[in-house]
């Protein structure tokens, strides 16, 4: 195999590819980039049984051929490769790679023992890039990090022929957005790991319009991202996702409306005296919210921002961070905090945020988080 390529294109599609490969896995093989040169073209491969990413570049294939590398080693020669093309050739067991001055050697891995890559199923709908990826961000972040019930690292992707619904949840906080799609295939739903759900919003959301399809069966559960040269297939979780989608009011009478800058830059400094875990206790009265934070006997804070209530006075004690994360999914000046009620009285009421255009007009925008409070401090 022989071929020469622009540097930066090649840096740009080894990025990609290695981007969604395993940090740690028990197959080194797995830990391979694929690379496939033919007709003026070169593919690069990654696959490691659950997610493959696939790009097409143009290249000067000279000798055709494929070859497996291993892919972060790759990644950090091309990154750092003088500005100059490419040329890429095997010899015996090596793969010799020549940009400049700069020329380095590597060993290639045993290419018949990796796998096939999964065939991309009929497209389902499609969807815009920049839209799906900030969905993406405003829901993962509610999705569990603990492997203890695989079903909750998830979001869940519900299909119309019109929308999309993502919803995700760590039984702490459940977030919603809805987004809209061209679909003819009806009703369909997926699981997919929230961490390759966010590499693969990042990596689609300068692409324009994505291409995504969905076979749930019980042969090969996959869903597949498809836009111009790149495409990320990434098997589906089996299981039942709780039903959170109840857990929303249809009307809330109490709230406060917020400037949603001046929330998050409060709550920012009073956590600075907190430990790990402890929450805020926020006070909404009618003209202020008064937020108050001990850290021991160490450090304390307090500080109180403008608000707008509507319903009698409400006291809550939240998770900053968890708190920041859901407002870090509002895209508009001010933010709605909605206070739920609670048929246990020994519970408190989860709160509900959402955007708000101004402090006298409400948002279209479908954006939901819903967050469940602490106990109060006695």
């Amino acid at each position: 195999m022989k071929f020469q390529v622009n540097k930066d294109v090649l840096n740009e599609a080894v990025s990609f590819a290695v981007r969604l490969l395993p940090q740690r896995t028990t197959l080194p093989i797995l830990s391979g980039i694929l690379i496939e040169a033919d007709a003026n073209a070169l593919r690069l491969s990654v696959f490691d049984y659950d997610t493959s990413a696939q790009v097409e570049i143009a290249a000067k294939v000279e000798e055709a051929g494929r070859v497996l590398v291993s892919g972060r080693l790759m990644a950090e020669i091309v990154s750092k490769l003088p500005n100059a093309a490419v040329d890429f050739s095997t010899d015996g067991s090596k793969v010799q790679v020549n940009c400049g001055s700069a020329k380095f050697s590597l060993l290639t891995m045993p290419i018949d023992e990796y796998p096939s890559l999964p065939e991309i199923p009929a497209t389902t709908g499609s969807v815009s890039g920049e839209a799906f990826s900030a969905a993406i961000s405003q829901i993962a972040v509610a999705a569990s990090r603990e492997d203890v019930t695989p079903v909750l690292t998830t979001v869940l992707l519900e299909t119309t022929k019109d929308s999309i619904s993502l919803v995700a949840t760590d039984r702490y906080r459940v977030a919603v957005q809805d987004i809209a799609w061209k679909s003819n295939a009806g009703e369909k739903s997926a699981l997919i790991p929230a961490k390759t759900l966010q590499e693969i919003a990042k990596t689609f959301a300068n692409q324009g319009e994505i291409s995504i399809s969905i076979n749930p069966s019980d042969e090969k559960d996959l869903i597949a991202f498809k836009a111009n040269n790149r495409s990320v297939t990434s098997r589906l979780i089996k299981g039942n996702f709780p039903a959170v989608k109840t857990l929303f009011p249809e009307k809330i009478e109490n709230f406060a409306i917020l400037n949603t800058q001046d929330l998050l830059d409060s709550t920012k400094r009073v956590s600075l005296v907190l430990e790990r875990e402890s929450p805020i206790k926020f006070t909404f009265s009618s003209a202020s919210l008064n937020l108050e934070a001990a850290g021991g006997e160490t450090a304390q804070a307090s500080e109180s921002i403008d608000v707008q209530l509507t319903g009698g006075e409400v006291v809550v004690s939240l998770k900053p961070q968890f708190l920041i994360d859901g407002l870090a999914g509002v895209k508009t000046e001010y933010v709605k905090i909605g206070f739920t009620n609670s048929e246990n009285p020994n519970r408190p009421s989860p709160v509900l945020i959402t955007n708000h255009s101004t402090k006298e007009k409400e948002s279209s925008d479908s954006y939901m988080y819903l967050l469940q409070p602490n106990l109060l401090g006695r």
